[in-house]
């Protein structure tokens, strides 16, 4: 619809400046003006501001005046009622998409809050729309909005303000990751979302090392510092090459890559009759491996035991092609995945 709009104003702009032309041409051949004389007649025509003549015209020049008048009037008067319906409608329709963006995000629930759409803002929205997740981004760089506002859901604001974070359904969401550039914004970020939502978990970035025990401190649940891990992997890739190319592997999608996922037991108790991992049998159900346990009290058993028991509220991370993992979730009636790891 914008299109029309400026379609039809790139038309009434087209005809003002052909009325221009007109006009001084016309004053320059039938009136024998100069053509700075040609130009000032014909801005004192259209404009009908009432201006005297540059010399008195003949009875031609008054019949080119009255066409040109007359012509003007009306182009003008086109050309503006269409700028005047443009800027309505354009304002129309961006209250009608802020609209329609705000009911999205009231219909989420458990969604992801990011924080920022930097370096790491973008790979973490990337990321979660290749699983699937449902998130909202608080951004304040508007030419960023407009450049992706069509992908993604944006909330125009700082992430620092009760508001936009209230905007973002800070509420009902389940993750925040507070993606800022600065560690003490981020300090105020985690602050502020812990204040209005103190269920939620919070994964904040973080610059210095010295910032980590603060955000800690303020409710972060997870801190990331990106350069350390960025330096880490380049070492280990010396060290251990293999071994991380295979891990970095791990994380691609596709459909002969692998990947990991985190299924909470009674997701597979609840279908299955078992009451340990060798029960379960979840190689040969589905060809996807049990490479870790994770108890409920949050301790990480990495390769459990087949005898082990599957005690409630308890997790299993399970290895798997992508076709595993898809026949994991069908078999087991697992309707989107509950994390796949980044390794």
């Amino acid at each position: 619809m914008m299109k029309f709009f400026r379609s039809k104003l790139l038309f009434a702009l087209f005809l003002m400046g052909l009325v221009l032309l007109t006009g001084v041409f016309g004053y320059r051949h039938i009136s024998d003006y100069s053509w700075v004389e040609a130009l000032y007649m014909t801005i004192i025509t259209v404009t009908t501001v009432g201006f005297s003549e540059v010399r008195p015209l003949d009875a031609d020049g008054q019949m080119f005046t009255v066409f040109l008048i007359v012509t003007s009037i009306f182009i003008f008067g086109y050309a503006i009622s269409v700028i005047t319906e443009y800027m309505l409608s354009r304002n129309s329709l961006q209250l009608l998409k802020n609209k329609k963006v705000k009911n999205k995000i009231g219909s989420l629930s458990n969604h992801i809050i990011i924080c920022g759409y930097g370096r790491n803002g973008t790979q973490a929205a990337e990321r979660l729309k290749a699983y699937k997740r449902s998130f909202v981004v608080i951004e304040r760089d508007k030419e960023v909005i407009d450049k992706y506002e069509d992908e993604i859901l944006f909330v125009e604001g700082d992430a620092n303000e009760d508001e936009s974070l209230m905007d973002a359904g800070i509420e009902k969401a389940q993750y925040l990751i507070a993606a800022m550039p600065d560690d003490a914004t981020n300090l105020f970020v985690v602050l502020s979302a812990k204040q209005l939502n103190k269920n939620l978990i919070v994964i904040s970035r973080a610059s210095q090392v010295s910032s980590q025990k603060k955000l800690k401190l303020a409710g972060a649940d997870k801190v990331i510092m990106p350069d350390k891990i960025g330096g880490d992997h380049m070492a280990s890739l010396v060290v251990i090459p293999d071994l991380i190319t295979f891990m970095d592997k791990l994380s691609l999608e596709g459909e002969h890559n692998t990947n990991l996922e985190e299924v909470p037991v009674e997701d597979l108790t609840d279908q299955v009759d078992c009451s340990s991992i060798k029960e379960l049998d979840l190689r040969n159900k589905t060809g996807c491996t049990i490479i870790g346990y994770i108890e409920p009290n949050g301790n990480y058993i990495i390769n459990p035991e087949a005898g082990m028991k599957l005690e409630p509220k308890s997790k299993l991370i399970v290895l798997g092609r992508s076709e595993q993992i898809k026949k994991l979730n069908e078999m087991f009636h697992i309707a989107e995945p509950h994390f796949n790891s980044n390794i």
